[in-house]
């Protein structure tokens, strides 16, 4: 009976002292913020290491996973700091007998008890070295092996440790150090590596090589003792050079990494779609390009792969060092880039087939006499001849027959921005440009040419849900259509077919060079992929003669070669489309020379909900109805597309809306309504 009273005692002691423990581990917690205030990180598709930003105070602190480092850097480190790390609480105490045992022996210190939990917990919260810090310590150790547990304390401590200047954790050392992840490590790399906290700025490499060596070789010694490492390892390794210098650590796609991390908080890790490899590539040959142009001349390049729009390579200009501006974000006229989209719209509506034939001849639209680039004329040319040649009179003449309201509210809706001149519509000259757009856009725009003419915005991050597409620019037909004529146009001067790209892979690309040669385009897209290009001065000035095709289409091709071998591609879904035929049906033999033919229409207006109606969202959505224009009709709901040939809309919720439907000739009406909830029977 006193055996089992004594046994219960002894039960609910140790249960008083465990419930001590979790009320105090939850009452006084171990402050987080120096491994919370990590330096944000912009990774790569594959997890490395694009570009990292210092923390508040300056340091380069990347989180680490000890699983994510090189074995024999692990076992080094465990030999030489902690053996029993993996069994023991977070306190050794083995090691506390034999340190006390030394001490009493000698009468000094001889070797010290702490553990990497206990390093780890002074490296959170640095305390001065005194008696009670250790038992403060010792206390966060356990209370940290208790909530991380060995693998995620181990993990702390190399995200925490020092390793000289601002370098904190052995992922910006390696990176600093020695160039690279630590994933991958020689015995000479692991080694001082292991030795460098022991005192960070007394044995950096760069400044006190005999200290770091010696440090070096003294964990060589032990790891030998250990069995960890051959004799002939070690002496090989003794003999491997020291680091003469710290490295920079990554800045691949700086632009882009920085406009991605500018509202990151601490310790952020953002995983981008970019090929770390690609974009070193990438960035080589924007410098090599830069060297070539004349002072002040720039550069913007975006890949993006067509199936879901990742961005696999980002040049926001030549070079990060001279020019910190993302030039693919600039607002700048398109030139002619923007044609394609006319022929592609006029190609939907079977208004036109690429071998239509059209009178390129002088012809005044309105006070508008426009000239081609050439400043001749080319007679009777075929649809596919005047886009693969970019003539400008046979764009226009489409482009009237199309409209230009229609295509600018199409590229809109479908993801791309617009600038037009304060209180100017969409008129004639947005075929040679007349309207401002970035190259992200049109790199979007042409990517949904290579989607069988499906919009879907561009995609920066992979860690964050696919955005939603935008629906259909154009059919697939028209699409492909489009890009079949693109792909036979001439390459650029030295390059030749059986040379470089054109030998792998055949590209669909257009040239754009703006008013007075002030912006070169190129965009090109592959079976997988889509290049955009853009050459000239971030003030806007003109560079007489660097038009798209001298100064922009060489780079473009420069570019495709860095790439890998595009896929078979999906068969086309329509193969035998009227617009997929070498010749077209004969009503699309011509286009008329008077231009397109008259047809009244009744103006386009909204019966149903109309203008400042009060409705109620009933079990189908509120029905939509329109009167006169010409069909196919397109709405719009607060900004959003609905679905082609809409009969109902369904709100979010109650509240303010506007409903916006345009017709097949651009024309436009609206209605500004407020929608109620159902009421209750």
């Amino acid at each position: 009976m006193n055996r089992r009273h004594r046994l219960l005692t002894a039960g609910a002691a140790l249960a008083l002292l465990a419930g001590l423990a979790a009320i105090a581990d939850l009452s006084l917690p171990p402050d987080m913020t120096r491994r919370d205030g990590r330096s944000a990180e912009v990774l790569d598709g594959d997890g490395r290491l694009l570009r990292a930003f210092p923390t508040a105070e300056g340091a380069w602190r990347l989180a680490t996973d000890q699983a994510r480092v090189d074995p024999l850097y692990r076992a080094m480190l465990l030999a030489v700091e902690d053996r029993r790390h993996a069994w023991h609480p977070g306190v050794d105490p083995l090691s506390i007998l034999r340190a006390a045992g030394q001490a009493a022996s000698h009468g000094r210190v001889i070797s010290g008890a702490s553990t990497l939990s206990m390093q780890a917990a002074r490296l959170l919260s640095p305390q001065p070295r005194t008696f009670s810090a250790k038992l403060t310590e010792a206390a966060r150790a356990v209370q940290l092996r208790r909530r991380l547990g060995a693998d995620g304390t181990l993990s702390l401590y190399m995200t925490l440790a020092p390793f000289g200047g601002p370098l904190e954790g052995v992922r910006a050392a390696s990176l600093a150090w020695f160039g690279r992840e630590p994933e991958r490590l020689t015995p000479a790399q692991a080694a001082l590596l292991v030795a460098l906290p022991q005192s960070p700025e007394r044995l950096r490499p760069d400044r006190f090589p005999a200290a770091a060596k010696a440090a070096r070789a003294k964990v060589l010694d032990r790891v030998v003792t250990a069995g960890l490492i051959a004799p002939d390892v070690a002496a090989a390794a003794r003999d491997e050079p020291l680091p003469a210098s710290m490295l920079p650590l990554p800045m691949l796609a700086p632009h882009l990494a920085e406009r991605l991390a500018a509202n990151a908080g601490p310790g952020t890790v953002i995983r981008t779609g970019v090929r770390a490899d690609l974009q070193r590539a990438l960035e080589g040959l924007g410098r090599a390009e830069l060297a070539r142009l004349e002072p002040g001349a720039d550069m913007a390049v975006l890949v993006l792969a067509n199936d879901d729009r990742r961005v696999l390579a980002h040049l926001g200009s030549g070079d990060w060092t001279r020019r910190q501006l993302d030039l693919s974000r600039a607002v700048r006229s398109p030139g002619s880039a923007l044609k394609p989209f006319i022929y592609a719209l006029a190609f939907d509506d079977l208004s036109l087939h690429p071998g239509t034939l059209i009178d390129d001849a002088p012809q005044r639209f309105g006070d508008w006499l426009p000239r081609n680039f050439d400043d001749g004329f080319h007679g009777v040319v075929t649809a596919r001849e005047a886009l693969q040649r970019s003539l400008n009179i046979p764009a226009v003449r489409v482009l009237e027959r199309v409209g230009p309201a229609r295509l600018a509210a199409l590229l809109t809706i479908s993801g791309a921005e617009l600038l037009l001149p304060p209180a100017a519509e969409p008129g004639l000259p947005l075929a040679l440009g007349g309207a401002g757009t970035r190259l992200t856009d049109l790199a979007m725009l042409y990517a949904a040419l290579g989607d069988d003419g499906m919009a879907k915005p561009l995609r920066y991050r992979i860690d964050q849900p696919a955005p939603d597409a935008k629906g259909r620019l154009v059919g697939a037909a028209a699409a492909r259509a489009v890009l079949g004529v693109l792909r036979d146009s001439p390459l650029p001067d030295g390059l030749a077919g059986g040379q470089g790209i054109a030998g792998r892979r055949r590209v669909a690309f257009k040239t754009g060079t703006s008013f007075g040669f002030r912006d070169a385009w190129t965009v090109g897209v592959s079976t997988d992929y889509t290049v955009a290009v853009w050459v000239g001065r971030a003030d806007g000035a003109p560079r007489p003669g660097a038009a798209g095709r001298l100064a922009a289409a060489p780079l473009l091709f420069r570019v495709f070669d860095l790439l890998p071998a595009d896929g078979p591609g999906k068969p086309a879904p329509e193969p035998d489309h009227a617009l997929l035929r070498a010749s077209p049906p004969p009503g699309l033999a011509r286009l008329d020379a008077g231009g397109p033919v008259a047809v009244r229409t009744e103006r386009l207006r909204i019966l149903f909900p109309p203008d400042g109606a009060e409705v109620e969202a009933l079990a189908d959505g509120v029905s939509l109805s329109v009167a006169g224009g010409r069909p196919p009709y397109r709405w719009v709901a607060d900004n959003l597309p609905l679905p082609d040939d809409s009969r109902f809309w369904r709100p979010a919720g109650a509240g303010f809306s506007r409903l916006t439907v345009m017709d097949a000739t651009g024309q436009r009406a609206s209605a500004a309504i407020r929608v109620h909830a159902p009421s209750l029977p």
